[in-house]
């Protein structure tokens, strides 16, 4: 079977950051892991939330039965900055799993990344993490305003570095590695049309 589009530009991207990785300075990698300390953090956060709230409902009721909606074909949308941290955060053996996964796909129903044991990526998509089913948010929320409170907040402090109404992360990441000449087309705040638009709403360079 022919590796598809959408499997081609995520090796493609991939592979664009392991060369950047592999060529950059250690000043240069040091000013990386500073700019991504507080979204680091946040991940971690993230992640306490859902282990604590999310997992076994997700669990019994989308990996389990293999039932998922979130893990279906090419339904994430996985952004640059996404590669790039998982990445960097990422064992070799990890990062080559991903690839094998993306170049041996033969088809289905399911994310290319679902492997028996869950998820491939170290550190999920943030479209992954921050995706909540109406089942997982009834089973949490329901008669719980104190966790849905907590949510918002998690929500809140996501569009600080993907929503680009002020420069965020997501897109300074993009840039870094434009102006060392590489480009994506998972760089979508820098392609794609929805996020260029609310950058030039907002006067974002």
């Amino acid at each position: 079977m022919e590796t598809s589009e959408y499997n081609r530009d995520q090796i493609e991207a991939f592979s664009i950051v392991r060369r950047y990785f592999r060529d950059i300075t250690k000043s240069e990698m040091s000013q990386i892991k500073r700019l991504l300390r507080p979204y680091l953090q946040f991940r971690s956060d993230l992640a306490d939330f859902q282990d604590r709230y999310l997992s076994e409902i997700c669990t019994q009721k989308c990996f389990a039965n293999r039932n998922s909606a979130c893990c279906n074909r090419e339904g994430i949308a996985t952004f640059f900055a996404d590669v790039v941290i998982n990445t960097l955060l990422s064992s070799e053996e990890e990062r080559a799993d991903i690839i094998t996964a993306l170049a041996q796909d033969r088809g289905g129903f399911k994310c290319v990344y679902l492997a028996d044991k869950g998820c491939l990526w170290r550190v999920k998509p943030i479209v992954c993490e921050m995706f909540l089913c109406k089942h997982a948010k009834d089973s949490v929320f329901a008669n719980r305003s104190d966790l849905l409170n907590q949510w918002e907040r998690l929500r809140r402090r996501e569009r600080r570095y993907t929503w680009p109404t002020r420069p965020v992360l997501f897109d300074r990441i993009e840039k870094i590695f434009i102006r060392k000449g590489f480009d994506s087309p998972l760089m979508y705040f820098h392609h794609g049309p929805g996020l260029l638009r609310i950058k030039a709403r907002h006067h974002v360079p």
